[in-house]
Protein backbone atom coordinates (compact mmCIF):
# COMPACT_ATOMS: atom_id res chain seq x y z
CA UNK A 1 0.00 0.00 0.00
CA UNK A 2 1.43 3.52 -1.06
CA UNK A 3 1.97 5.97 1.66
CA UNK A 4 0.77 9.49 0.56
CA UNK A 5 2.48 12.35 0.91
CA UNK A 6 3.28 16.22 -0.36
CA UNK A 7 5.90 16.28 -3.42
CA UNK A 8 8.15 19.12 -3.06
CA UNK A 9 6.82 21.79 -4.77
CA UNK A 10 3.14 20.89 -3.40
CA UNK A 11 5.20 21.97 -0.27
CA UNK A 12 6.79 24.97 -1.41
CA UNK A 13 2.95 25.94 -2.97
CA UNK A 14 1.20 25.85 0.67
CA UNK A 15 4.28 27.52 2.14
CA UNK A 16 3.75 30.71 -0.55
CA UNK A 17 0.22 30.72 0.06
CA UNK A 18 0.75 31.14 3.85
CA UNK A 19 3.39 33.43 3.73
CA UNK A 20 0.85 35.25 1.25
CA UNK A 21 -1.74 34.96 3.59
CA UNK A 22 0.35 35.91 6.78
CA UNK A 23 1.54 39.20 4.53
CA UNK A 24 -2.22 40.49 4.25
CA UNK A 25 -3.13 39.59 7.89
CA UNK A 26 -0.50 41.89 8.83
CA UNK A 27 -1.17 44.64 6.45
CA UNK A 28 -4.88 44.71 7.68
CA UNK A 29 -3.91 44.45 11.30
CA UNK A 30 -1.48 47.58 10.64
CA UNK A 31 -4.37 49.17 9.07
CA UNK A 32 -6.52 48.58 11.69
CA UNK A 33 -4.45 49.55 14.61
CA UNK A 34 -3.61 53.33 12.74
CA UNK A 35 -7.49 53.87 12.00
CA UNK A 36 -7.88 52.85 16.04
CA UNK A 37 -4.90 55.11 16.93
CA UNK A 38 -6.19 58.12 14.56
CA UNK A 39 -9.48 57.57 17.00
CA UNK A 40 -8.04 57.72 19.86
CA UNK A 41 -6.32 60.62 18.71
CA UNK A 42 -10.29 62.63 17.56
CA UNK A 43 -11.09 61.88 21.02
CA UNK A 44 -8.01 63.39 22.27
CA UNK A 45 -8.79 66.62 20.18
CA UNK A 46 -12.22 66.73 21.27
CA UNK A 47 -11.21 66.54 24.83
CA UNK A 48 -8.83 69.51 24.63
CA UNK A 49 -11.31 71.66 22.51
CA UNK A 50 -13.85 71.75 24.57
CA UNK A 51 -11.41 71.98 27.59
CA UNK A 52 -10.22 75.40 25.35
CA UNK A 53 -13.72 76.34 24.85
CA UNK A 54 -14.66 76.04 28.60
CA UNK A 55 -11.49 78.25 30.09
CA UNK A 56 -12.45 80.50 27.17
CA UNK A 57 -15.82 80.67 28.57
CA UNK A 58 -14.47 81.82 32.40
CA UNK A 59 -11.76 84.21 30.98
CA UNK A 60 -13.27 85.44 28.23
CA UNK A 61 -10.32 84.62 26.30
CA UNK A 62 -8.42 81.32 25.17
CA UNK A 63 -5.36 80.76 27.40
CA UNK A 64 -1.72 81.96 26.24
CA UNK A 65 -0.12 79.89 23.41
CA UNK A 66 3.25 80.29 25.62
CA UNK A 67 4.25 82.60 28.93
CA UNK A 68 8.16 83.36 29.88
CA UNK A 69 8.17 82.43 34.02
CA UNK A 70 10.42 81.55 36.31
CA UNK A 71 8.03 80.17 38.59
CA UNK A 72 7.45 77.04 37.55
CA UNK A 73 3.70 75.66 36.11
CA UNK A 74 2.37 72.60 37.95
CA UNK A 75 4.72 69.29 37.50
CA UNK A 76 7.47 71.90 36.67
CA UNK A 77 9.01 73.10 33.42
CA UNK A 78 8.62 70.91 30.63
CA UNK A 79 11.37 71.77 27.56
CA UNK A 80 14.68 71.14 26.68
CA UNK A 81 17.40 73.89 27.87
CA UNK A 82 18.27 73.94 24.38
CA UNK A 83 15.68 74.44 22.03
CA UNK A 84 12.53 75.63 24.53
CA UNK A 85 11.76 78.66 26.32
CA UNK A 86 10.81 78.36 29.90
CA UNK A 87 7.50 79.15 31.36
CA UNK A 88 4.20 78.38 31.45
CA UNK A 89 2.41 76.35 28.33
CA UNK A 90 -1.31 76.72 27.06
CA UNK A 91 -1.96 72.98 28.95
CA UNK A 92 -0.83 73.95 32.14
CA UNK A 93 -3.72 75.80 32.75
CA UNK A 94 -5.92 73.20 31.45
CA UNK A 95 -6.36 71.37 35.17
CA UNK A 96 -9.46 72.74 35.62
CA UNK A 97 -11.17 72.34 32.73
CA UNK A 98 -9.68 68.42 31.29
CA UNK A 99 -10.76 65.31 33.30
CA UNK A 100 -8.33 63.99 35.10
CA UNK A 101 -9.01 61.03 33.84
CA UNK A 102 -8.14 62.15 30.83
CA UNK A 103 -4.29 63.90 30.78
CA UNK A 104 -3.56 61.38 28.38
CA UNK A 105 -5.46 63.66 25.64
CA UNK A 106 -2.16 65.73 25.65
CA UNK A 107 -0.71 62.58 24.35
CA UNK A 108 -0.69 61.89 20.22
CA UNK A 109 -1.02 57.92 20.71
CA UNK A 110 0.33 58.31 16.24
CA UNK A 111 3.25 60.41 16.47
CA UNK A 112 6.07 59.09 15.17
CA UNK A 113 8.81 61.14 16.30
CA UNK A 114 11.96 59.10 16.89
CA UNK A 115 14.41 61.38 18.66
CA UNK A 116 14.44 59.67 21.81
CA UNK A 117 15.35 63.43 23.23
CA UNK A 118 12.51 64.72 21.77
CA UNK A 119 9.73 61.99 21.80
CA UNK A 120 9.68 62.04 25.77
CA UNK A 121 9.12 65.66 25.73
CA UNK A 122 5.78 66.42 25.81
CA UNK A 123 5.97 69.79 23.56
CA UNK A 124 6.87 67.33 20.59
CA UNK A 125 4.68 65.16 18.79
CA UNK A 126 1.40 65.48 19.87
CA UNK A 127 -0.96 69.35 19.76
CA UNK A 128 -0.29 72.47 18.79
CA UNK A 129 -2.34 75.29 19.43
CA UNK A 130 -2.75 78.41 17.13
CA UNK A 131 -0.34 80.85 18.11
CA UNK A 132 -2.88 83.65 16.08
CA UNK A 133 -5.65 83.22 19.13
CA UNK A 134 -3.76 81.84 21.76
CA UNK A 135 -0.81 84.25 21.49
CA UNK A 136 2.17 84.93 23.99
CA UNK A 137 2.58 88.17 26.25
CA UNK A 138 5.43 89.00 24.25
CA UNK A 139 8.69 87.24 21.64
CA UNK A 140 12.41 87.16 21.48
CA UNK A 141 12.39 87.88 17.70
CA UNK A 142 10.60 91.22 16.62
CA UNK A 143 9.65 89.98 13.56
CA UNK A 144 6.44 88.11 15.55
CA UNK A 145 4.65 90.66 16.93
CA UNK A 146 1.38 89.58 15.44
CA UNK A 147 1.56 86.66 17.57
CA UNK A 148 2.38 88.87 20.71
CA UNK A 149 -0.62 90.42 23.33
CA UNK A 150 -3.35 89.22 24.52
CA UNK A 151 -5.15 85.73 23.65
CA UNK A 152 -8.35 86.10 22.03
CA UNK A 153 -11.85 85.30 22.72
CA UNK A 154 -14.88 83.81 20.29
CA UNK A 155 -16.02 87.22 19.97
CA UNK A 156 -13.51 88.14 18.58
CA UNK A 157 -13.09 85.45 15.37
CA UNK A 158 -15.69 86.71 12.98
CA UNK A 159 -15.67 82.94 11.44
CA UNK A 160 -15.03 80.38 14.74
CA UNK A 161 -16.32 77.15 12.98
CA UNK A 162 -13.35 78.23 9.93
CA UNK A 163 -10.88 78.68 11.86
CA UNK A 164 -8.60 76.47 13.62
CA UNK A 165 -7.24 76.75 17.68
CA UNK A 166 -5.65 73.23 18.29
CA UNK A 167 -4.20 70.47 15.54
CA UNK A 168 -1.89 67.66 15.24
CA UNK A 169 1.11 69.06 15.37
CA UNK A 170 5.21 68.79 15.36
CA UNK A 171 5.40 71.30 18.32
CA UNK A 172 2.96 72.77 21.06
CA UNK A 173 2.16 76.05 19.31
CA UNK A 174 2.46 76.48 15.77
CA UNK A 175 0.94 79.18 13.37
CA UNK A 176 0.51 79.74 9.60
CA UNK A 177 4.21 80.41 9.17
CA UNK A 178 5.07 76.67 9.59
CA UNK A 179 2.22 75.81 6.82
CA UNK A 180 3.25 78.19 4.04
CA UNK A 181 5.91 77.07 1.18
CA UNK A 182 7.56 80.75 1.87
CA UNK A 183 7.68 81.80 5.63
CA UNK A 184 8.19 85.58 6.46
CA UNK A 185 11.18 85.49 8.24
CA UNK A 186 13.79 82.13 7.94
CA UNK A 187 13.54 79.25 10.22
CA UNK A 188 15.97 78.51 12.92
CA UNK A 189 15.71 74.47 13.15
CA UNK A 190 17.17 74.85 16.48
CA UNK A 191 14.54 76.27 17.74
CA UNK A 192 11.49 74.56 18.85
CA UNK A 193 8.97 76.28 17.76
CA UNK A 194 10.79 76.91 14.46
CA UNK A 195 10.27 73.26 13.81
CA UNK A 196 6.61 73.22 14.33
CA UNK A 197 4.82 71.43 11.40
CA UNK A 198 1.09 69.93 10.31
CA UNK A 199 1.89 66.39 10.17
CA UNK A 200 1.83 64.47 6.43
CA UNK A 201 2.13 68.18 4.83
CA UNK A 202 3.42 68.48 1.53
CA UNK A 203 6.28 71.02 2.28
CA UNK A 204 7.41 69.39 5.30
CA UNK A 205 9.82 67.66 3.01
CA UNK A 206 11.82 70.81 2.45
CA UNK A 207 11.80 71.71 5.92
CA UNK A 208 14.93 72.11 8.08
CA UNK A 209 14.01 69.98 11.27
CA UNK A 210 15.30 67.87 14.17
CA UNK A 211 16.81 64.50 13.82
CA UNK A 212 13.69 62.12 14.40
CA UNK A 213 10.71 64.43 12.64
CA UNK A 214 10.70 63.66 9.34
CA UNK A 215 9.46 60.30 9.11
CA UNK A 216 6.39 62.39 11.33
CA UNK A 217 6.36 65.30 8.98
CA UNK A 218 6.81 63.55 5.89
CA UNK A 219 4.74 60.82 6.15
CA UNK A 220 2.09 61.35 8.13
CA UNK A 221 0.30 59.83 11.86
CA UNK A 222 -3.36 59.05 10.03
CA UNK A 223 -4.52 57.04 7.22
CA UNK A 224 -4.23 59.24 4.20
CA UNK A 225 -1.91 61.88 5.43
CA UNK A 226 -5.30 63.40 7.31
CA UNK A 227 -5.25 65.30 10.79
CA UNK A 228 -7.52 66.04 13.33
CA UNK A 229 -8.65 69.65 13.90
CA UNK A 230 -10.45 71.55 16.87
CA UNK A 231 -11.99 74.88 15.56
CA UNK A 232 -12.86 77.97 17.45
CA UNK A 233 -16.23 77.24 18.40
CA UNK A 234 -15.81 73.84 19.74
CA UNK A 235 -16.19 71.51 16.88
CA UNK A 236 -13.65 68.78 15.53
CA UNK A 237 -12.84 67.78 12.02
CA UNK A 238 -10.59 65.26 10.03
CA UNK A 239 -9.13 67.02 7.52
CA UNK A 240 -6.46 66.45 4.81
CA UNK A 241 -2.94 67.80 5.92
CA UNK A 242 -2.50 69.83 2.74
CA UNK A 243 -5.78 71.30 3.30
CA UNK A 244 -4.00 73.68 5.87
CA UNK A 245 -1.38 74.88 3.65
CA UNK A 246 -0.87 78.63 2.47
CA UNK A 247 0.58 78.97 -0.68
CA UNK A 248 2.12 82.56 -1.25
CA UNK A 249 0.55 84.34 -4.07
CA UNK A 250 2.52 87.24 -5.72
CA UNK A 251 2.68 89.81 -2.77
CA UNK A 252 -0.31 87.50 -0.53
CA UNK A 253 -1.47 84.18 0.97
CA UNK A 254 -4.05 82.18 -0.06
CA UNK A 255 -5.75 79.95 2.49
CA UNK A 256 -4.34 82.01 5.49
CA UNK A 257 -7.71 83.76 6.44
CA UNK A 258 -9.98 82.70 8.31
CA UNK A 259 -8.62 79.15 8.76
CA UNK A 260 -5.25 80.55 10.60
CA UNK A 261 -5.99 84.34 10.67
CA UNK A 262 -9.53 85.34 12.44
CA UNK A 263 -9.70 88.23 9.84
Amino acid sequence: MKRSCFTLIELLVVIAMVVILLAILIAVLNSVRQRAKALVCYSNLRTLTLGLIMYEENNQSFPYGFRESFDPPPGGFLRSSVYDGQGWWWFHVMGRYVDKTKKSALRCPSKLVRNPRLKSNPLYGNYGVNRSLCKSPDDIQRDRKEFVGAPLGRSDVPQPSRTLLIVDSGYSIISWWHVTNVPPIPFDSDRGEDTAYVPGLKINKDRKLMPGQKEDAVGGRHPGKTVNIGFADGTVARKKADDLFVEKAADAYTNRSPLWVPE
